[in-house]
């Protein structure tokens, strides 16, 4: 088996009562993401490249948004499944790199915690995952504080492999 990448996206709009949660770390704001599940944008796009990568397909086939198991559904255990997936077919993570686009609030300072969250679940060292925030400079509906979305790559190897 060779070298697979895997390239995930997702967006959710913002809006009020919601918590906002991104990879994995609930942050203060005074909005959050809309979505089935707690629709973790980083953790969706993530997902969406693990799964690419796998030739497993996407998010919605696995965890559809009309299926009342995934309500609310905390996106860590999602991701946790699909990890579960790559491991039968003895796939490892090597690394993973992800843009969050968001013009508020800023992401920068929650990145070592998401680290913290995620490089466990992935099976990673932290310096084999990047975060990066980035802002829409005020264009699109990103740029106007209406939607936070995130871009993901991964790279998986047959597990045992350097």
């Amino acid at each position: 088996m060779d070298t697979r990448i895997g390239l995930g996206y997702d967006l959710h709009r913002l809006a009020a009562g919601r918590r906002l949660v991104i990879g994995g770390v609930e942050i203060p704001f005074d909005k959050g993401l809309v979505g089935h599940s707690d629709a973790d944008v980083l953790v969706h796009a993530l997902i969406d490249a693990l799964l690419g990568a796998a030739g497993e397909g996407d998010i919605g086939g696995l965890f559809p948004d009309d299926d009342p198991r995934f309500q609310d559904a905390d996106s860590t255990a999602l991701l946790k499944t699909v990890m579960e997936r790559l491991r039968a077919k003895r796939l490892a993570v090597r690394h993973a790199d992800c843009v969050v686009v968001a013009e508020a609030p800023k992401i920068g300072p929650h990145v070592a915690a998401m680290k913290k969250t995620l490089t466990p679940l992935l099976g990673l060292a932290p310096d084999r995952l990047g975060i990066k925030a980035k802002t829409n400079e005020g264009t699109g509906l990103i740029g106007e504080g209406g939607a936070i979305a995130c871009w993901a790559v991964v790279l998986l190897e047959p597990a045992g492999g350097q």
